[in-house]
């Protein structure tokens, strides 16, 4: 089976402007089935279409209301649809592009989700040829660490971030039409260039998750592990809760921002040296100093990842 039509289009709060006449969701996850939601829920989107590997993926989203209809090919998939929205892993990114370029229509503006921006605007600028103008990468700052269908939620994006990296190439009419489309669902839409995200995002976002990837694996290689477990509190399940995120996009990830995540761990590496040392010295001074200093830029900056003002769900 290729395809599968759902009920009509929704409706639901029709009357207020339509921003997609037709949105074609490649992946739909937990960022693309949100968007879906939100869209439907605001009857800015005339109908959804999803497509991806797995058909029981995308039947259960029909199933549950987030998409209209699907297809598992990407090019058919495509056609007639005025925005497409890429959210896939990484490492597919590329195959996706190639998979479009001949479904989309002459003027279909196409965006992304990627957590790394380099690597997909190389594969677009590969694979996606005249439609490559019509290209805008984004980001979109938000999420949990489930993953698939079942944990798309709406609201998911209310008072988030998403940051857009748009090229030299990238059309004006494109650009504005995806800020738009953000906006529509409560998210504050930065712009910057992919090669600065890049560098942000390794700090922020991608070395957090390999150092709680990496504490669990150690806490899992110790041979009192039963008893590390059964003892674990609330500081341990906090912070490793993103180790609970999908292995495979964040595979993609280290090798799509090899770079820049290469630079933040080795001065990480360095601080942990550092902190290792004074324990070993028993140097107070400069433990009380390191943690006074982290707990006021804690305190002073983190909570900026929300836009002041408003609630959503936690990012990873």
């Amino acid at each position: 089976m290729g395809a599968a039509e759902g009920a009509s289009p929704n409706t639901a709060g029709r009357g207020r402007e339509t921003l997609v006449e037709r949105l074609c969701v490649v992946g739909v996850g937990l960022i693309g089935g949100s968007l879906a939601r939100d869209l439907k829920a605001l009857g800015a989107v005339g109908e959804v279409v999803g497509t991806s590997r797995r058909e029981e993926n995308l039947e259960r989203a029909r199933t549950l209301g987030v998409i209209d209809r699907y297809d598992v090919d990407l090019a058919r998939a495509v056609r007639g649809a005025d925005l497409v929205l890429t959210a896939v892993p990484l490492g597919a990114m590329s195959t996706v592009f190639r998979g479009i370029r001949d479904g989309l229509e002459p003027d279909a503006v196409v965006t992304d989700a990627g957590s790394s921006k380099q690597s997909v605007v190389v594969d677009a600028d590969r694979e996606l040829g005249p439609a490559f103008a019509r290209f805008v990468p984004g980001h979109p700052i938000a999420g949990t660490e489930h993953s698939g269908v079942e944990a798309s939620q709406r609201g998911l994006f209310s008072g988030r971030r998403v940051i857009l990296t748009p090229t030299p190439e990238t059309a004006p009419g494109p650009l504005a039409r995806v800020r738009a489309l953000w906006e529509a669902v409560g998210a504050e839409v930065l712009e910057t260039d992919p090669a600065h995200h890049d560098e942000v995002l390794a700090a922020t976002s991608h070395l957090p998750h390999m150092l709680a990837y990496a504490l669990m694996d150690l806490l899992g290689g110790m041979s009192e592990r039963v008893e590390i477990f059964r003892y674990a509190a609330g500081g341990l399940r906090d912070f490793t809760r993103i180790a609970s995120s999908d292995p495979t996009m964040w595979h993609d990830t280290c090798i799509a921002n090899r770079e820049a995540l290469l630079e933040v761990l080795e001065r990480f590496r360095d601080e942990l040296g550092t902190l290792t040392e004074a324990v070993r010295a028993k140097d107070g001074h400069s433990l009380h100093a390191l943690f006074a200093r982290a707990k006021r830029l804690r305190d002073a900056h983190v909570g900026e990842a929300r836009v002041r003002g408003r609630g959503g769900a936690g990012a990873p």
